[in-house]
């Protein structure tokens, strides 16, 4: 059986910032996007709240209009910000004044990348496939009945997704093959903080698949906080909390369950503090580090593929680990350096908005007897 995670980076719309092959550039607009609705949900606005307010809305383009080319403001109920003698001020006293927030735009995602996210998928062929940041259930259908046909590659058979708490449609999900139908589904969306804010980024995505010999596998698919959209500390601190939670979960399963496998982008690198949690204690390994993993020369799975851009991981509890055939890492996707020349591409990816994703999809083969 051939276990794989993949960030596609969506599949047909994309949020228009995190669509520009400027990755700054997006960044920076989205951090603004971030700042400003965490601005926004203050009970009380000051005359600091207020000034940044309306220096975030000029930066997003929305000073004169509430639709820019990034961003929309919607305001459902109440104002927050209106004219007064020439001079927009913010008019909302804080949070109870008006209901509204403020959110990227999307558009649709190159049509050549996308048959090249399809051409990525048939080329790792796996069983199970969890993908990060899909937009939603009914687009994962679409693009396996629909366009996998296309880029001859056979539609899965069981796909699943449940929405999250980004609502930039980032979402995780899952595909699997006829032999491993989904019997259980359990999301922690609303997995709470010590404070009682959300935990989880998008969800940490619990599933049990049967297995063809009978008994089952659970997986846990994950995309932790990122590292852009707000200061390092605060998404750092969050990204711990999240791991630490994933490790609980964890745990809570395998003491029931001998396959279980945590999967998908965490983020970070393996050696870092906020995934501590997961790898100190050297009892839970990523595929990598598998003696049968195929090593091509280059650690990471994200852009250029440093050990600094290893963000995608497949991580086995201890049998699963031991029946490990294989192990990779499929990047023929992804653009690799300025020129596409680092390592080998798709022939079909003549330029970098054409790749399939700026991550390479890792893989594992198991022996499940």
């Amino acid at each position: 059986m051939r276990l794989a995670s993949f960030n596609v980076e969506n599949l047909f719309e994309r949020v228009k910032p995190m669509n520009d092959t400027d990755w700054k550039a997006g960044r920076d607009t989205l951090t603004v996007w971030a700042e400003l609705n965490g601005l926004f949900a203050k009970s009380t606005y000051n005359a600091a709240d207020q000034k940044n307010i309306l220096d975030r809305l000029d930066k997003l383009g929305l000073a004169k209009s509430d639709e820019s080319k990034f961003a929309i403001l919607r305001q459902n109920r109440g104002k927050l910000p209106a004219t007064r003698g020439g001079k927009l001020v913010i008019v909302a006293t804080g949070r109870g004044d008006w209901v509204g927030w403020v959110e990227p735009k999307t558009e649709p995602v190159n049509a050549e990348s996308i048959a090249n996210t399809g051409r990525v998928m048939g080329l790792v062929d796996a069983d199970i496939l969890a993908v990060i940041e899909a937009e939603s259930r009914p687009a994962l259908v679409r693009f396996s009945e629909l366009l996998l046909p296309q880029v001859s590659v056979k539609p899965y058979d069981h796909i699943m997704l449940v929405d999250g708490n980004d609502d930039r449609g980032i979402d995780v999900g899952l595909l699997t093959r006829d032999a491993w139908p989904i019997r259980t589904v359990i999301s922690h969306v609303d997995d709470r903080d010590g404070s009682g804010n959300r935990l989880f980024s998008r969800d940490c995505l619990e599933l049990e698949l049967g297995a063809p010999g009978g008994g089952s596998i659970w997986l846990l698919v994950n995309h932790l906080k990122s590292q852009g959209y707000g200061s390092a500390a605060q998404n750092d601190a969050r990204r711990l909390q999240q791991a630490t939670r994933v490790r609980e979960i964890y745990e809570a399963r395998v003491a029931m369950a001998e396959f279980v496998a945590i999967l998908g982008d965490f983020n970070d690198t393996p050696d870092s503090d906020p995934l501590a949690p997961l790898f100190k204690d050297g009892k839970l390994q990523d595929v990598s580090k598998n003696p049968k993993f195929k090593d091509d020369g280059r650690p990471g799975t994200w852009r250029n593929g440093t050990a600094a851009n290893k963000l995608d991981y497949v991580v086995l509890s201890p049998v699963l680990w031991d029946r490990v055939t294989s192990a990779g890492v499929e990047r023929r996707g992804v653009w690799g350096g300025t020129k596409g020349t680092l390592f080998p591409h798709l022939p079909e990816i003549t330029k970098e908005v054409e790749a399939a994703s700026d991550h390479a999809a890792i893989w594992v083969d198991l022996d499940l007897g």
